[in-house]
């Protein structure tokens, strides 16, 4: 007990340091701006009002965007072809190479 009395002041300051430097994250300001509750997106200085046509505009190319939706179109043709296997016989095949037709 004798520790903790002479270290009394040194504990006391410690807690009144973690306490405003807690608190400190609490008011900090984050840069938005919010109109409304979960509306707080603000552009920097120079971003277009419109998006399309400007120099932020991404421009997505189509074949690119093709791509993803045959590689998904394919997966779930794989998949078909396992489950069909699979309710058929009971057994699980991944290699879709594997199954017997």
């Amino acid at each position: 007990m004798r520790l903790l009395d002479d270290n009394k002041p040194a504990v006391l300051v410690a807690a009144v340091a973690f306490t405003v430097l807690g608190s400190v994250g609490a008011v900090a300001y984050d840069g938005t701006v919010c109109k409304a509750a979960g509306n707080c997106w603000e552009p920097k200085p120079g971003y277009p009002e419109m998006v399309a046509g400007s120099k932020y505009d991404p421009k997505h190319d189509p074949k690119e965007i093709g791509k993803q939706a045959a590689s998904i179109r394919g997966m779930e043709e794989r998949n078909r072809k396992r489950v069909e296997h699979f309710k058929k016989t009971g057994q699980f095949i991944y290699d879709v190479g594997k199954i017997p037709n």
